[in-house]
């Protein structure tokens, strides 16, 4: 038996040499799909807290644009 599926779709993303060894040295060795998806889960919570934050607050987020 194998390990059940995951349900994601192979996605291809571009980065520099220094971004890829960045992310090994922090996540270790074979890591580097999860810590990507980790970190784009990250961000996205954390950027979709801001619009529910701006739509709360009228529209004023406190950025600069």
């Amino acid at each position: 038996m194998g390990r059940p599926p995951m349900n994601v779709k192979p996605t291809v993303v571009r980065l520099t040499q220094e971004a890829l060894d960045r992310i090994e040295k922090v996540a270790g060795p074979n890591q580097r799909a999860a810590f990507i998806r980790e970190a784009v889960d990250s961000e996205l919570d954390r950027r979709e807290g801001q619009s529910e934050n701006s739509v709360q607050n009228g529209g004023d987020d406190g950025e600069k644009q």
